[in-house]
């Protein structure tokens, strides 16, 4: 149960408005959601049905003008608060944010007044699932070695190529597929292009075995000769590397927010565990080194929580730059990784088994210093901004 400091702080940090929708989307989730999970990491899908009804309810899309259902409110808060309750709850590997936040922004952003009536409506609504297909064998942090090809034949274009670990790949009705420009000379080069479901030549593998996430379906996709219409083209053909540097930002922070609350979570937890397990007749949480390692992630966490709501409120004012963003993610990431470390730690034996929650915590957490752009990636981009002219013109 959250502490009345906790709640004190999440009052002085949102609207009303925003206190009520975490009060709805909570109940939403703990009715609708939160009881079929562990179905759906056996059969390592979250149901469609999900989705639909979240989209009736208002918690898919917030974003979106009225016209196509959505609330039209852009404060990046409301989905800072859909990330934290979902995880809260337990729901993690129900990734919706993917869906609302990852993918549905590029249809506003670059879609055409069709392709906005087409897609976002369904997206709020829930009735069309979005992924982004942009990984590859050999193209992961890396676009610029992806392999597949997007070559224009008279009045449409043709794709070819396969796609690796994309998340929301058997549920998803619409794929914006990334692919290099046939001939072109520059290795950043791409356009993004939307693969519909029963599009001819378009395949998808198995839903992959994954260590953690299991109710995150992933697979693999294959592209075989589809015949893309130009009107399923996303902006401007040959600009799809730099539309997507201009979301990674957002999708950095979207990850810390996601990692902050896993992080905080566990520590709930664990907490609550070292106050019950005894050992050598008094509780865990007695021991003082019980009491030193959860006081040092307490205070980190806390400061990440601050940094983060920094970061939102830049990203609200359209502020939030790159080097921001990586800094974020790392932070985010490594300390999430550090709490669940500690939290298996401090369960003993307990944590190692599956029917606690810790132990499903310790293997989901593990993908976020590789999604998004891996730590080392992260790292380069900042050392590359600590020693630019930047930093230079500040510390003079």
């Amino acid at each position: 149960m959250e502490s009345s400091v906790i709640c004190q702080a999440l009052q002085s940090h949102f609207t009303e408005d925003q206190l009520l929708f975490r009060e709805a989307y909570r109940n939403f989730l703990r009715e609708e959601i939160a009881p079929y999970m562990d179905q759906w990491r056996k059969e390592g899908i979250v149901d469609r049905e999900a989705f639909r009804k979240a989209g009736a309810l208002g918690f898919l899309m917030i974003w979106p003008d009225e016209r196509y259902g959505g609330l039209g409110d852009t404060d990046f808060k409301y989905e800072q608060i859909i990330i934290q309750e979902t995880v809260r709850a337990g729901c993690f590997d129900w990734y919706n944010t993917l869906h609302s936040r990852l993918v549905g922004p590029y249809f506003e952003k670059l879609g055409t007044p069709e392709q906005k009536d087409r897609y976002l409506t369904a997206g709020v609504s829930g009735e069309v699932i979005f992924a982004i297909a942009m990984s590859e064998p050999d193209a992961g942090s890396d676009l610029a070695g992806m392999r597949s090809i997007l070559r224009e034949e008279g009045d449409h274009y043709v794709l070819n190529g396969a796609k690796t670990y994309i998340s929301n790949g058997i549920n998803a009705d619409a794929v914006i597929v990334v692919a290099k420009v046939a001939g072109a000379e520059s290795k950043h080069a791409m356009t993004l292009c939307i693969v519909d479901r029963n599009m001819a030549g378009f395949k998808r593998g198995a839903n992959l075995e994954k260590m953690g996430l299991k109710g995150q379906d992933t697979a693999e996709l294959f592209f075989d000769n589809v015949r893309i219409p130009k009107e399923n083209i996303l902006g401007q053909p040959g600009k799809g590397f730099y539309y997507l540097m201009d979301g990674l930002a957002e999708e950095r922070l979207i990850c810390a927010c996601q990692s902050a609350a896993h992080a905080r979570h566990a520590f709930n937890i664990t907490r609550k565990f070292a106050m019950e397990r005894k050992a050598f007749g008094k509780t865990i949480s007695a021991f003082q080194n019980t009491q030193f390692k959860m006081a040092e992630m307490d205070a980190e966490l806390d400061m990440l929580e601050v940094y983060i709501d920094h970061c939102v409120a830049l990203h609200n004012y359209g502020t939030l730059t790159a080097n921001a963003g990586a800094k974020v993610k790392l932070l985010a990431s490594e300390i999430e990784n550090r709490m669940v470390d500690l939290g298996v730690q401090l369960h003993g034996g307990a944590g190692y088994m599956e029917e606690y929650e810790i132990s499903r915590m310790y293997t989901d957490a593990r993908v976020s210093r590789i999604y998004a752009g891996s730590s080392e990636i992260m790292k380069l981009i900042i050392g590359r901004d600590v020693f630019s002219d930047r930093y230079k013109s500040i510390l003079d």
